[in-house]
């Protein structure tokens, strides 16, 4: 599950899941429902896997999340499913997307950067928490 928040200039996403592998899968499609008006309309034409080295949760989840914002820049594509497998040591990640389509694929926001502002990950419940504030 996740929502996005209003925060001063910019953009905050809040991602809940039980387990680590769905809260970074659900705070990217968080990330990307914040820059496509709706998600659904990206088809998982390509893929691109994401391989990041690592043992602190919130920096592998500020990398993994800006490695695909980078991505989507680079080569003007757009993601909507997403999944990750976090280590100890880092975590492999995989998202499915096409090339952005101004026909089919409305924009809801430019996202700038994902920002270390606030940045959390944390145990909560019988579950986990992510926040994250993006530059938009």
């Amino acid at each position: 599950m996740y929502e996005l928040f209003e925060h001063t200039a910019d953009l905050g996403l809040r991602v809940r899941a039980a387990d680590l592998d769905t809260l970074f899968a659900e705070a990217a499609a968080c990330l990307f429902a914040a820059v496509v008006e709706d998600i659904g309309t990206v088809e998982p034409r390509t893929q691109v896997t994401v391989e990041l080295a690592g043992t602190d949760r919130e920096f592998l989840l500020f990398d993994w999340l800006r490695d695909l914002l980078l991505k989507s820049d680079e080569d003007h594509m757009v993601f909507g499913r997403f999944e990750v497998r976090v280590r100890d040591d880092g975590l492999t990640g995989t998202a499915w997307g096409e090339p952005f389509d101004p026909a089919r694929h409305m924009l809801a926001h430019e996202v700038k950067a994902i920002t270390y502002h606030e940045l959390k990950v944390v145990r909560d419940g019988d579950g986990w928490l992510a926040e994250v504030i993006v530059d938009i």
